[in-house]
């Protein structure tokens, strides 16, 4: 058995790049060798810093591990090696870097320190917040930056320790305009694009509140592991309890208000589906309604089972470290709040102890209940009075038929004795009804069957009629405590279905990853805690531990309070719905690992099937013209070896500007196209751009500002823009150009009369190798839209398309100004990552 002690993982967040996360990290690596700990530097990634790079000085670094990819040599951490040398603790950067393929190695590098956590060893490591899985298309809707590389944020939460580091963004910039992060070519291009104000500001509050998230969860445990009860007001958490009727959506925003006064203040909704019959006749479509506002205000809703609403409601806001409670007002009237007693929103307040209760009027206070009965069981109450009534109510009874004795037969005192059982029976059920019978049985007996004032029974009549009354009283009282019974049963089924409908919507809707399922059945079930495991523990009888299997291979293990049959009943269903999840997950991620693999097949297909045509048309066309001029066996005039050797130079021409799109083509995917930018005109390029299209209306350029662009790259995408334009304009239509400027940005526009496209197919425009509409495989290889568009982005610009007013399709090129006219040039590489 393997008794090898897992390594502890320590991680560095950063809010932004250029924080100094290496910086930090290789500080900690220092002075725990300075404390006598065995170091070593797996990777460490300094951006050519000298600060950082001065770090290393006295730590052992491991060598790098050289790749070969692609024609290409390249530097991966030397897991191997690391393993060998077998430190107590590793340096390791970049938690979320994709390792080069092949050589048998991760595809990940957080797959490499998992294995040196495997090995015992204990790894520091850091990570940029837009790195993060969960937070990727939130990033790249902000910044407009795709984040190729990512870490689930499950790996990064399980880190013994996370520390965040961060700086203000003018600080961050500051930085950024003193050299500190990158080389000088770059620093104005990131801090007009990545770094802006805003951006920093948005990454760093997702840092903040992500960090905040995970602090949470340790409060959570350590509160649970230390069984601490009361109320630890660290934020602002605010529990709505919501019943399911139409008060509910006034509750949720009175609550959303609340949690809003706070900054990080949590919105939690509760139902609570009762066992003992509350949760039946619960409107299930509010309570859907009233989810989806819950979670469109920013907050969670969560079922659970109990079987008191108030005890449930307190237990759950203890749970969950709730600062104030929000319930609304009693539907009840005070004539059946009088009878039956204090309701839920009185015995919280009574439960609450520090946490704060909110009772808040709606227009159904007062109103009567539109649930069931809360009385549809044996409360204590009922236990009690049911007996008291079956004495009493006899006595009662007897007293009063005394008085008009004479004017009532037999039958009909009997049958007022009959009422008053079932009655009695209604109140307390079987035993109490019992009781009355007996009691009835002997009064009736005594007072009203002669001879009166003796307990006889000498006339069978009499004798019959008794016996009817105790079988009609017992048959009486078996039916109403059976459908007390039933009701219960019912009322139980409900509640489950409800509780299990809620979850498989969950699952259903995708919204619910598996910690938070698991987080989901804890709180459900009232336990401590709640995991997936691959084993089930070795024993749980009486200790408080209940394993159910979620699946092949895994199971769930809930600690905590011991589960009766019923409940191990729903969790099983709990379980298979947790199992279904962890099977959608995988299918997932397969078919995410699968896609990338399945589009470089389209491309390659689609690459060969125009390679066989587009490159062979040219390439056939011009070695057939020089073949021919080769030739001794014909002679040729003046004029045809002239036409010969045109027709040669222009296919090589083609075929040249065919190779020259690939080849540029191959350079934006791999990140690596060379730019020079500068201040320039339109009327700079617009004469070159335009030149082999003819008779073009060109407007409004003359007063445009100059842009911040490549020259040749700029002509090169209004080149390939205006030729397609040309294709698709017809006969006697002229293209039009023309340009405007606003918000600190000029738009070209590229217009045809052409018969247009549909909108579904625009995205399609953009794909290599692609000719929508066209018939004639003489024009190209279907790169000159691809080309265009990872041109203009290069350049810090976009490429849309929109529908031209009258018919026709305006493709509309975004391109920066320049801030100055006079700007001196500037040399940047395109390369891949989040940086500009």
């Amino acid at each position: 058995m393997n008794d090898v002690r897992r390594g502890r993982l320590k991680v560095y967040l950063g809010a932004a790049p250029g924080v100094g996360k290496t910086y930090r990290m290789l500080d900690e690596a220092r002075r725990r060798a300075a404390r006598g700990a065995d170091v070593v530097v797996g990777f460490a990634e300094c951006h050519g810093r000298p600060r950082t790079e001065a770090m290393l000085d006295g730590l052992e670094v491991v060598a790098r591990a050289q790749c070969a990819y692609r024609g290409g040599e390249f530097e991966e951490m030397d897991l191997p090696a690391v393993l060998a040398r077998r430190p107590e603790v590793a340096v390791v950067d970049e938690f979320a870097h994709s390792n080069v393929p092949g050589g048998g190695r991760n595809a990940k590098r957080w797959q490499d320190i998992d294995a040196l956590l495997a090995a015992g060893i204990d790894v520091v490591t850091a990570v940029n917040v837009q790195h993060l899985a969960s937070l990727k298309d939130v990033v790249e809707k902000i910044t407009g930056v795709p984040q190729h590389e990512t870490v689930p944020d499950d790996v990064v939460r399980r880190a013994r320790q996370i520390e965040l580091i961060d700086m203000p963004p003018e600080g961050l910039r500051r930085r950024m305009a003193h050299g500190n992060i990158y080389t000088p070519e770059k620093i104005d291009a990131a801090l007009a694009n990545y770094f802006r104000p805003g951006n920093l500001t948005a990454l760093r509050q997702l840092a903040l509140l992500w960090v905040a998230d995970r602090v949470d969860e340790a409060l959570h445990t350590y509160r649970a592991e230390h069984a601490i009860g009361g109320v630890w007001e660290t934020r602002e958490r605010v529990v709505v309890a919501l019943t399911g009727g139409p008060e509910g959506d006034t509750l949720i925003r009175r609550a959303a208000r609340i949690a809003d006064r706070s900054a990080g203040g949590d919105l939690l909704a509760v139902h609570v589906a009762r066992s003992d019959g509350l949760a039946a006749g619960v409107s299930h479509a509010s309570l859907a309604r009233q989810r989806r506002l819950v979670e469109d205000l920013g907050g969670s809703y969560h079922s659970v089972v109990g079987d008191g609403v108030a005890t449930a409601l307190v237990e759950f806001a203890r749970t969950e470290n709730a600062t104030q409670l929000v319930l609304g007002t009693s539907r009840r009237g005070r004539f059946e709040r009088f009878l039956t007693g204090p309701g839920t929103g009185e015995t919280v307040t009574e439960l609450s102890g520090d946490i704060d209760v909110h009772r808040v009027t709606h227009e159904r206070a007062g109103r009567g209940t539109l649930l069931p009965s809360r009385r549809r069981t044996l409360s204590t109450g009922r236990l009690i009075a049911g007996p008291v009534a079956g004495l009493v109510l006899p006595v009662l009874l007897t007293v009063c038929l005394a008085q008009v004795r004479g004017t009532v037969n037999l039958t009909s005192e009997a049958l007022l004795f009959l009422l008053a059982v079932v009655g009695v029976a209604c109140i307390g059920g079987v035993t109490s009804a019992v009781i009355a019978s007996v009691t009835a049985s002997l009064l009736l007996n005594y007072w009203f069957i002669p001879p009166i004032g003796q307990f006889t029974l000498d006339d069978p009549n009499a004798l019959l009629a008794l016996g009817v009354f105790t079988v009609v009283a017992a048959t009486v009282a078996a039916v109403v405590d059976r459908s007390l019974r039933l009701s219960r049963r019912s009322a139980r089924a409900t509640a489950e279905a409800e509780t299990m409908s809620s979850l498989a919507g969950s699952i259903v809707r995708g919204g619910q990853t598996i910690p938070a399922l698991l987080e989901r059945t804890r709180e459900t079930f009232g336990t401590d805690s709640a995991e997936l495991v691959d084993q089930p523990p070795d024993h749980e009888v009486g200790s408080g531990v209940t394993t159910v299997p979620a699946g092949p291979g895994a199971f769930l293990v809930l600690r905590g309070r011991t589960l009766s049959s019923s409940e191990r009943r729903v969790l099983a269903a709990f379980a298979a719905h947790v199992g279904s999840a962890v099977e959608r997950a995988q299918l997932a991620e397969a078919a995410a690992e699968i896609e990338p693999v399945k589009a470089a097949d389209r491309l390659r297909t689609a690459l060969l099937r125009a390679v066989g045509h587009d490159l062979r048309t040219p390439l056939a066309a011009g070695w057939a013209a020089v073949t021919s001029l080769r030739g001794r066996d014909v002679e040729f005039s003046d004029e045809d070896r002239d036409e010969l050797l045109a027709t040669a130079d222009e296919s090589m021409a083609k075929l040249n500007r065919l190779l020259e799109n690939l080849l540029d083509l191959s350079r934006l995917e791999a990140g690596v196209l060379p730019l020079s930018l500068r201040a320039t005109s339109l009327e700079e390029v617009l004469p070159m751009a335009l030149a082999d299209v003819p008779d073009v209306d060109l407007r409004d350029v003359e007063s445009i500002p100059p842009v911040l662009v490549d020259p040749p790259l700029l002509e090169r995408v209004i080149a390939n823009l205006a030729g397609n334009a040309a294709r698709h304009t017809p006969a006697g239509r002229r293209v039009m150009v023309t340009a405007s400027a606003l918000g600190g940005r000029v738009e070209l526009r590229v217009v045809d009369r052409g018969p247009g496209l549909p909108t579904s197919g625009r995205e399609r425009l953009f794909e290599p190798f692609q000719r929508l509409g066209d018939t004639d495989n003489t024009t190209g290889l279907g790169l000159g839209l691809a080309l265009a568009r990872g041109l203009t982005e290069a350049m810090n610009g976009t490429l849309t398309p929109e529908d031209t007013p009258g018919g026709g399709l305006t493709m509309v090129v975004s391109l920066p100004l320049a801030e100055r006219a006079d700007l001196p040039a500037s040399t940047a590489v395109v390369t891949p990552g989040p940086t500009p």
